[in-house]
Parts: structure tokens; sequence; C-alpha cells
């Protein structure tokens, strides 16, 4: 883990109060398209994850904050899509690397909305798959149903599987 990691989990731990608003910010950040590039947010949750397991945090507004953002973030992806259409296809680092737009579409046309779904654990292709969402024309009330659905699962999972981690270092810890 990076130092600012390290840093920012410290922060966490002396100001609990911020924990939902932190995780509203980061998870945004992770499912909005090009900001996802800059900030990783992935290992955040982990680490915040992990350290539930120590008693440390609760894990409960550390899920709703990350759902929250979740929903924020690829719901804007999805407007971006929707009102800018082909045009955000044009924008680095979308034309660097075309191979992963007809990654997103292909799986667009084999699964169909549930893409949405799968596309909150698929690191590459998630800020994609919102884009495309929004670019296909599909309803604002359907994308809303299943990225619902994989907004509040991945914001569920990913910090559990920290939790998990911690957890299982703390039974390891106790044979020593």
């Amino acid at each position: 883990m990076g130092s600012w990691t390290e840093t920012f989990i410290a922060f966490v731990e002396r100001n609990q109060e911020w924990l939902p608003l932190m995780m509203v910010l980061f998870a945004a950040a992770e499912t909005t398209a090009f900001l996802s590039l800059l900030v990783p947010s992935t290992p955040v949750l982990m680490a915040v994850g992990a350290l539930a397991a120590t008693g440390a945090v609760s894990f409960w507004p550390l899920w709703i904050g990350a759902s929250i953002g979740a929903l924020i973030g690829s719901t804007f992806s999805y407007w971006l899509g929707r009102r800018y259409g082909s045009a955000v296809l044009a924008m680095r680092p979308m034309r660097d690397h075309p191979e992963l737009v007809t990654k997103a579409q292909v799986a667009f046309a084999k699964y169909g909305p549930a893409t949405i779904l799968v596309g909150h654990f698929t690191t590459v292709l998630r800020p994609i798959v919102f884009l495309l969402a929004g670019m296909s024309g599909m309803r604002l009330g359907r994308f809303l149903l299943w990225n619902t659905l994989g907004s509040v699962t991945w914001a569920y999972v990913v910090p559990k599987l920290g939790q998990f981690g911690g957890d299982l270092i703390g039974w390891l810890w106790s044979f020593l």
C-alpha cells in the first residue's frame, strides 16, 4: 500500500464522522469516466474494509457512502454518454484504447443490461460500460435499476473483501 493510502487510512481512523462522505467521494471517482484513471479507489475501499475488521470503523457507514458514490459516478458517466455520444470516444484515453470500447460493446451485445451490474466489478471496463449505456439510448429507468443493483453490490463486496482479508490476518496472527 502506498504512503498516501496509509495516511488516508490513519485519517479515517481519527475522523470516522467523515467516513460516509469520504466513501461517497472515492466511489464516485472510481465509477466516473476519465476520473477513475486518476483516483485508485478500489484499494482504498478494501483498506477501509480491512480497518472495519479491526473494529476501528463501522462497516455500514462505509457501505452506504460507497453505494451512494458509485450511483453518483456511474450515473454521471451515463449522462456523459447520453449527452455527448460518440464524441466521448474520440477523447483520450478512449481513442487510445479502442479495444476496450470494443470489449464493452461486445459485452452489451451479449449480456444486455446485466453488463452494467457486472461492469462495476471490471476495473478496466467500468467507466466505459456506463458511457456506452448512455450512448446506446438505454432508458434512464432501466439503467438506474441495473446500476443500483451493481452499485450496492460492488460497494458491499469490495470492502468486505478487505474486511475478510483483515479477519484472516487477525486469525493467522492468533497462532503466533
